[in-house]
Protein backbone atom coordinates (compact mmCIF):
# COMPACT_ATOMS: atom_id res chain seq x y z
CA UNK A 1 0.00 0.00 0.00
CA UNK A 2 1.00 3.41 -0.27
CA UNK A 3 3.27 4.51 2.11
CA UNK A 4 4.30 0.97 3.27
CA UNK A 5 6.75 -1.61 2.43
CA UNK A 6 6.47 -4.40 -0.21
CA UNK A 7 8.95 -7.70 0.86
CA UNK A 8 10.11 -8.86 -2.85
CA UNK A 9 11.24 -12.72 -3.57
CA UNK A 10 13.86 -12.24 -6.31
CA UNK A 11 16.55 -14.47 -7.91
CA UNK A 12 19.61 -14.43 -7.70
CA UNK A 13 23.27 -16.27 -6.56
CA UNK A 14 25.69 -16.39 -3.92
CA UNK A 15 25.85 -12.51 -3.89
CA UNK A 16 23.70 -10.46 -3.88
CA UNK A 17 21.37 -9.19 -6.83
CA UNK A 18 21.27 -5.58 -7.76
CA UNK A 19 17.69 -4.17 -7.83
CA UNK A 20 15.63 -0.79 -8.52
CA UNK A 21 12.26 0.48 -7.94
CA UNK A 22 11.60 3.28 -10.57
CA UNK A 23 14.90 3.55 -10.54
CA UNK A 24 16.06 3.68 -7.41
CA UNK A 25 18.21 1.32 -5.98
CA UNK A 26 16.76 -1.33 -3.59
CA UNK A 27 17.68 -2.96 0.02
CA UNK A 28 18.06 -6.62 -0.88
CA UNK A 29 18.64 -9.01 1.80
CA UNK A 30 18.69 -13.21 1.90
CA UNK A 31 15.26 -14.49 2.46
CA UNK A 32 14.28 -18.06 3.01
CA UNK A 33 16.60 -20.28 0.34
CA UNK A 34 16.73 -16.88 -2.01
CA UNK A 35 16.98 -13.54 -1.97
CA UNK A 36 14.09 -10.32 -1.31
CA UNK A 37 14.04 -7.07 -1.89
CA UNK A 38 12.64 -4.62 0.78
CA UNK A 39 11.15 -2.26 -1.27
CA UNK A 40 9.55 1.27 0.31
CA UNK A 41 6.36 2.32 -1.96
CA UNK A 42 5.89 6.15 -1.64
CA UNK A 43 2.25 8.10 -0.85
CA UNK A 44 1.92 9.20 -4.18
CA UNK A 45 1.81 5.59 -5.46
CA UNK A 46 -1.48 4.51 -7.64
CA UNK A 47 -2.62 0.89 -6.44
CA UNK A 48 -2.50 -1.54 -9.19
CA UNK A 49 0.29 -3.70 -11.06
CA UNK A 50 3.75 -2.79 -10.62
CA UNK A 51 7.12 -4.16 -10.15
CA UNK A 52 11.03 -4.08 -9.18
CA UNK A 53 13.57 -4.54 -11.72
CA UNK A 54 16.23 -7.36 -11.12
CA UNK A 55 19.56 -7.42 -13.43
CA UNK A 56 17.22 -6.70 -16.25
CA UNK A 57 14.30 -8.62 -15.48
CA UNK A 58 10.94 -7.67 -14.08
CA UNK A 59 9.42 -8.62 -10.98
CA UNK A 60 5.74 -8.02 -10.55
CA UNK A 61 3.58 -6.94 -7.42
CA UNK A 62 0.99 -5.59 -6.80
CA UNK A 63 0.30 -2.54 -4.79
CA UNK A 64 -3.23 -2.50 -2.87
CA UNK A 65 -4.98 0.57 -2.12
CA UNK A 66 -4.49 2.73 1.32
CA UNK A 67 -7.38 5.68 2.17
CA UNK A 68 -5.96 7.62 5.11
CA UNK A 69 -7.63 9.90 7.07
CA UNK A 70 -7.55 14.09 7.00
CA UNK A 71 -6.18 16.07 9.32
CA UNK A 72 -7.20 20.11 9.16
CA UNK A 73 -4.35 22.54 10.89
CA UNK A 74 -5.00 26.15 11.32
CA UNK A 75 -1.36 28.18 11.02
CA UNK A 76 -0.83 31.76 12.29
CA UNK A 77 2.09 32.17 9.33
CA UNK A 78 0.23 32.24 6.47
CA UNK A 79 3.44 32.40 4.71
CA UNK A 80 4.02 28.82 6.00
CA UNK A 81 0.88 27.99 3.99
CA UNK A 82 1.52 29.83 1.05
CA UNK A 83 5.31 30.88 0.95
CA UNK A 84 5.68 34.08 -1.17
CA UNK A 85 8.65 34.44 -3.86
CA UNK A 86 11.14 35.18 -1.49
CA UNK A 87 10.45 32.19 0.45
CA UNK A 88 10.12 29.89 -2.98
CA UNK A 89 13.33 31.02 -3.93
CA UNK A 90 15.14 29.60 -0.62
CA UNK A 91 13.12 26.61 -0.81
CA UNK A 92 14.10 25.55 -3.84
CA UNK A 93 17.71 26.18 -2.63
CA UNK A 94 17.01 24.08 0.17
CA UNK A 95 15.24 21.34 -2.27
CA UNK A 96 18.69 20.63 -3.77
CA UNK A 97 20.16 20.17 -0.67
CA UNK A 98 17.66 17.80 0.56
CA UNK A 99 16.93 15.55 -2.22
CA UNK A 100 20.72 14.09 -2.49
CA UNK A 101 19.81 13.40 1.56
CA UNK A 102 16.96 11.26 1.19
CA UNK A 103 19.44 8.93 -1.29
CA UNK A 104 22.20 8.82 0.75
CA UNK A 105 24.17 5.52 0.96
CA UNK A 106 26.82 5.64 2.69
CA UNK A 107 29.86 2.52 2.18
CA UNK A 108 29.80 0.00 4.68
CA UNK A 109 26.84 0.51 6.62
CA UNK A 110 24.29 -2.31 7.29
CA UNK A 111 20.92 -0.87 9.02
CA UNK A 112 19.07 -3.04 11.06
CA UNK A 113 15.93 -2.24 10.21
CA UNK A 114 14.92 -1.95 13.85
CA UNK A 115 14.30 1.32 15.23
CA UNK A 116 13.65 2.85 18.93
CA UNK A 117 11.57 6.15 18.91
CA UNK A 118 14.13 8.93 18.98
CA UNK A 119 11.97 10.63 21.88
CA UNK A 120 9.79 9.25 24.54
CA UNK A 121 6.10 10.79 24.43
CA UNK A 122 2.57 10.11 22.16
CA UNK A 123 1.94 10.92 18.64
CA UNK A 124 -0.04 13.41 17.87
CA UNK A 125 -0.32 13.17 13.85
CA UNK A 126 0.04 9.70 12.55
CA UNK A 127 1.88 9.09 9.40
CA UNK A 128 -0.01 9.55 5.70
CA UNK A 129 -2.75 11.87 6.99
CA UNK A 130 -4.30 14.47 3.72
CA UNK A 131 -3.48 17.36 5.80
CA UNK A 132 -5.38 20.42 5.35
CA UNK A 133 -3.79 23.76 5.99
CA UNK A 134 -5.83 27.09 6.74
CA UNK A 135 -8.89 25.53 4.65
CA UNK A 136 -6.11 24.46 1.70
CA UNK A 137 -4.95 21.13 0.99
CA UNK A 138 -1.49 20.33 1.08
CA UNK A 139 1.33 16.90 0.87
CA UNK A 140 0.02 14.47 3.15
CA UNK A 141 2.19 14.24 6.02
CA UNK A 142 4.92 12.12 5.47
CA UNK A 143 5.85 11.18 9.16
CA UNK A 144 5.40 10.55 12.53
CA UNK A 145 5.06 13.38 15.51
CA UNK A 146 5.96 12.15 18.26
CA UNK A 147 4.62 15.42 21.39
CA UNK A 148 6.90 16.27 23.73
CA UNK A 149 8.24 19.40 25.75
CA UNK A 150 10.96 21.74 24.09
CA UNK A 151 14.41 20.75 25.05
CA UNK A 152 13.47 17.14 25.47
CA UNK A 153 16.29 15.10 24.14
CA UNK A 154 15.91 13.56 20.48
CA UNK A 155 18.22 10.46 20.06
CA UNK A 156 19.23 8.26 16.76
CA UNK A 157 16.73 5.70 16.31
CA UNK A 158 19.30 4.00 14.85
CA UNK A 159 23.19 4.00 13.64
CA UNK A 160 23.90 6.31 10.89
CA UNK A 161 25.76 8.80 9.21
CA UNK A 162 24.78 12.65 9.58
CA UNK A 163 24.54 13.43 6.05
CA UNK A 164 22.53 16.59 6.39
CA UNK A 165 21.75 19.45 9.03
CA UNK A 166 20.08 23.06 8.72
CA UNK A 167 17.50 25.39 9.23
CA UNK A 168 14.95 24.78 6.46
CA UNK A 169 11.60 27.07 5.48
CA UNK A 170 9.13 23.71 6.74
CA UNK A 171 11.14 21.36 8.80
CA UNK A 172 12.86 24.12 10.58
CA UNK A 173 16.28 22.88 12.40
CA UNK A 174 16.42 19.30 10.49
CA UNK A 175 19.05 16.29 10.90
CA UNK A 176 19.17 13.85 7.78
CA UNK A 177 20.76 10.74 9.52
CA UNK A 178 21.54 7.86 7.10
CA UNK A 179 21.56 4.31 8.10
CA UNK A 180 22.92 2.40 5.24
CA UNK A 181 21.51 1.17 1.60
CA UNK A 182 19.30 4.05 1.14
CA UNK A 183 17.49 4.11 4.57
CA UNK A 184 17.81 7.71 5.80
CA UNK A 185 15.47 9.00 8.96
CA UNK A 186 15.05 12.74 9.18
CA UNK A 187 14.53 14.46 12.78
CA UNK A 188 12.79 18.02 12.40
CA UNK A 189 11.11 21.34 14.11
CA UNK A 190 14.32 20.83 16.69
CA UNK A 191 15.12 23.67 18.93
CA UNK A 192 18.83 22.79 19.04
CA UNK A 193 21.32 20.66 16.57
CA UNK A 194 23.71 18.07 18.74
CA UNK A 195 25.47 16.91 15.79
CA UNK A 196 27.64 17.70 12.37
CA UNK A 197 27.55 16.63 9.12
CA UNK A 198 29.58 13.12 8.47
CA UNK A 199 29.37 12.67 12.54
CA UNK A 200 29.13 8.69 12.80
CA UNK A 201 26.44 8.05 15.29
CA UNK A 202 25.65 4.83 17.56
CA UNK A 203 21.63 4.05 18.56
CA UNK A 204 20.97 6.16 20.86
CA UNK A 205 23.13 9.25 20.77
CA UNK A 206 22.28 12.58 21.20
CA UNK A 207 20.84 14.46 17.84
CA UNK A 208 19.01 17.31 19.71
CA UNK A 209 16.64 18.25 21.43
CA UNK A 210 12.61 18.96 20.62
CA UNK A 211 11.56 22.09 19.40
CA UNK A 212 8.85 24.05 17.24
CA UNK A 213 11.03 25.46 14.46
CA UNK A 214 9.77 25.90 10.78
CA UNK A 215 6.04 24.81 10.19
CA UNK A 216 4.92 23.60 13.58
CA UNK A 217 1.90 25.04 15.36
CA UNK A 218 3.74 23.45 18.86
CA UNK A 219 6.61 21.90 20.49
CA UNK A 220 7.02 17.89 19.04
CA UNK A 221 9.50 15.96 16.95
CA UNK A 222 8.81 14.96 13.23
CA UNK A 223 10.45 11.60 12.09
CA UNK A 224 10.03 10.64 8.25
CA UNK A 225 11.79 7.01 7.80
CA UNK A 226 12.92 6.61 4.18
CA UNK A 227 13.33 3.49 2.02
CA UNK A 228 14.92 3.88 -1.67
CA UNK A 229 13.76 7.26 -1.32
CA UNK A 230 9.99 6.70 -0.29
CA UNK A 231 8.81 7.78 2.75
CA UNK A 232 7.39 5.39 4.65
CA UNK A 233 5.52 4.58 8.04
CA UNK A 234 8.31 4.60 10.81
CA UNK A 235 6.24 2.46 13.13
CA UNK A 236 6.72 -0.95 10.72
CA UNK A 237 10.16 -0.70 11.90
CA UNK A 238 9.75 0.27 15.56
CA UNK A 239 11.15 -2.63 17.89
CA UNK A 240 8.40 -3.89 20.37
Amino acid sequence: MPGGVVVVPIQGGNEAPKATYHGEPLLVRRGGSGWVAVVGIPLSAKPGPDAVEVEGRSVAFTVQPKRYPEQRIRLENKHQVNPDPTDEVRIAKEQALIGPAWKAWPEGLVPSLGFRQPTPGGLTSSFGLRRVFNGEPRAPHSGLDIKAPSGQAVRAPAAGTVVLTGNFFFSGNAVFLAHGEGVVSLLCHLSKIAVKEGQVLKAGDLVGEVGKTGRATGPHLHWSLSLNNARVDPRLFLKP
